[in-house]
């Protein structure tokens, strides 16, 4: 699957400011890029450091006044997917360390306290099953809402409201699962279907490969329960614990939004 993206972000600083910029497609071996890339503008500081688990990279800026950045790039997709309605989960015990992290409760997903629902709407369910039986929940009961939510909004107060965006949809996933003892994390992204177009978010678990279990094997697999991206066409940005680890725009002062334009299509 081949994926052109076109993204543009302008933004006005009032006063020197810091931040952190995340918006480029992760060079890893699922999906081979090319193209322009990134253009910014000038910048009184700039410096590139790696995202979370070596996935993608964020760029340290420092600027006032206007700011632009410009990405253009196109993704070969080439990843394994599977059915995981078909896979089992690793016992916790069993876990690679870096998968442990994604385990625990996150800032906007406190995965403890969904613990007793899990169990009462899911308990007759494991590993990938359970994933499976998740996603059509979310899917079934959730409203996508565009505007219903702001960048404090919790997987708890997504579960209550019952409506979201792709951010809300992906932290009651990732909440969900980690309250089934599975990890699960928070990936940003592009994807083609997304209306309206913009950055999307989708949740990615941790399950056995077939045969797995006893051999300690596993792997991540995307899943999307807004229906609106599906793994063959996701191209990752960036993951982390929840939406905190991965913006693609983390300011540390005051910003003005001017312009945020995304194309995602295919071929």
């Amino acid at each position: 699957m081949t994926i052109s993206i076109e993204a543009h972000v302008a933004f006005h600083f009032d006063h020197p400011t810091d931040f952190l910029l995340q918006m480029e497609a992760a060079a890893i071996p699922e999906q081979i890029l090319t193209g322009p890339g990134l253009t910014i503008s000038e910048s009184e500081h700039t410096a590139r450091v790696p995202g979370e688990e070596m996935i993608g990279e964020r760029i340290w800026l420092r600027c006032q006044g206007d700011f632009t950045a410009d990405y253009a790039i196109t993704a070969q997709i080439d990843r394994t997917i599977a059915d995981i309605s078909t896979l089992n989960a690793l016992p916790p015990h069993k876990l690679p360390g870096e998968t442990v992290s994604y385990l625990f409760d996150s800032r906007f997903c406190a995965a403890d306290r969904f613990q007793p629902f899990v169990e009462a709407e899911f308990g007759g369910t494991s590993g990938g099953a359970r994933m499976q039986a998740i996603h059509d929940w979310v899917a079934e009961h959730f409203a996508y809402a565009p505007g219903s939510s702001d960048a404090t909004t919790t997987a708890i107060d997504s579960f209550v409201e019952r409506r979201g965006v792709c951010r809300d949809f992906a932290h009651v996933v990732v909440a969900l699962a980690r309250a089934s003892s599975i990890p699960a994390r928070f990936v940003s992204c592009y994807a083609p279907d997304v209306q309206p177009q913009d950055f999307h978010a989708v949740a990615e678990v941790f399950l056995a490969d077939p045969g797995g279990e006893d051999a300690n094997i596993g792997s991540w697999h995307l899943i999307d329960a807004t229906g609106m991206a599906t793994p063959a066409d996701i191209v990752k940005i960036g993951l982390g614990r929840d939406a905190a680890d991965v913006s693609f725009l983390t300011c540390y002062g005051m910003a003005a939004l001017q312009a945020k334009n995304i194309s995602v299509t295919r071929g």
